[in-house]
């Protein structure tokens, strides 16, 4: 078949042996290989359609052509077996219909193969994005969904080549977790989302589209006066036994008395606390910069903690110039020794809010205080807020009908 024009010209390389017969599966699978060296097989009635045979006797269909430069390419079809006779067939005349508008089949399976994987895709995101545009705490959390769930699954995968199924099969197998899925999926989505914007994939076809979040049931722990007791007790026995590093009591008790998130006391520097005016100077949180206020007991508990020269961090860690990195371990064990093994430390900044609304205070007040950007993200204590207004709304109520004589008076003597 001969193209003209702005067609392609497909062209018949020279061979020690010249053979020409349409490809058919018999002819095929009665080519001979040749000891020596590889031989090819000319199709008849496709020019540069051929069957390469290797002395091993491996049959690869192949096609030579020239692009509109004048350039020579040749691209292997695939190998007999896996595909047939017929469907490389279809395929060659494919591709010589897509060298007539310009195409280069060779071109684009180069290409294909020097496509990024998603393993290349995240060390850029991690790069370009998380590691300068991200607070360390989040871009440390993007690096372990990374390496524990999207990496093992879809790491080797092309990125142009991941689809919603992919995604989808990803995001159900972590069904059991759905926390963790939803923020793998979030993750997902900004990494394609980049990739289309670096030209890795074409624009509006993220493959998390469409991938429904599981349905997450937020757990609202906060502990009573009679927990917060007992609790109290534990510190002031590790205290006094030394059972407990200095850090581990005063890092939590920082918890109690502030409500700062924990990745906000462990990485507390010297240089942000304003004991002057009383509050924490925070350059970096989970909502930027903030200012935190201090009570006078969390004052006390700053005060109480040993600096050292060398290290800038508050609460310290057991290496030199460096902040107290794991305190999940130390709460296990005191949690278990105040019996509230169901608490968790995030649990102590639900429980500074709850004493918060439960003393009158509004929930604008008590979305300043936790450095909440979302009004809706105070909106869960506004079942607490409302005790303190029904406690009042009863006692006045109860004067008025009083006054009005709908309430007798009881006598002082019985």
């Amino acid at each position: 078949m001969t193209l003209f024009g702005t067609y392609m010209v497909p062209m018949e390389p020279v061979q020690h042996k010249h053979k020409r017969r349409r490809l058919t599966k018999r002819t095929v699978e009665a080519a001979k290989p040749d000891r020596e060296r590889d031989s090819v097989i000319w199709d008849e009635e496709i020019s540069g359609f051929g069957l390469r045979v290797w002395p091993s006797g491996r049959r690869v269909y192949i096609l030579k052509y020239r692009t509109t430069e004048g350039r020579q390419r040749k691209v292997t079809i695939g190998q007999h077996g896996p595909i047939t006779a017929e469907q490389a067939r279809k395929i060659a005349l494919q591709w010589l219909s897509d060298t007539s508008h310009g195409a280069d089949p060779a071109h684009k399976r180069s290409e294909a193969r020097s496509a990024p994987t998603l393993a290349n895709l995240a060390n850029r995101y991690m790069e370009e994005h998380a590691k300068v545009k991200k607070r360390r705490g989040s871009a440390q959390s993007d690096e372990t969904l990374l390496r524990l769930h999207i990496l093992p699954q879809l790491g080797s995968m092309k990125v142009n080549a991941i689809d919603r199924r992919d995604i989808g099969q990803l995001h159900h197998a972590m069904r059991k977790r759905p926390g963790a899925a939803n923020r793998t999926l979030a993750l997902l989505s900004k990494m394609f989302n980049l990739a289309e914007k670096w030209g890795l994939r074409s624009d509006g076809s993220n493959p998390c589209r469409h991938v429904e979040k599981y349905r997450e049931r937020k757990i609202e722990r906060f502990l009573s006066n009679k927990e917060l007791a007992r609790l109290g007790e534990v510190l002031a026995e590790a205290e006094r036994t030394q059972t407990e590093m200095p850090s581990v009591i005063a890092a939590l008790r920082l918890l109690l008395f502030t409500g700062c998130r924990l990745s906000e006391i462990l990485t507390l520097h010297w240089d942000e606390v304003d004991l002057e005016n009383q509050c924490l100077r925070l350059r970096e949180s989970k909502t930027g910069a903030k200012v935190v206020y201090l009570p006078p007991p969390a004052i006390e508990v700053l005060s109480t903690i040993e600096r050292q020269d060398d290290n800038p961090f508050v609460i310290m860690g057991a290496k030199r110039a460096s902040h107290l990195v794991n305190l999940q371990k130390p709460w296990r064990r005191i949690r278990a020794k105040a019996s509230l093994e169901d608490v968790r430390i995030h649990d102590l900044r639900h429980s500074f809010a709850s004493v918060a609304a439960a003393s009158g205070l509004s929930l604008p007040i008590i979305g300043a205080l936790l450095g909440h950007n979302q009004p809706a993200t105070t909106a869960r204590y506004a079942h607490l807020a409302a005790d303190p207004m029904k406690q009042a709304a009863a006692t006045t109520g109860g004067q008025i009908a009083k006054a009005l004589g709908m309430i007798k008076a009881q006598d002082d003597g019985g």
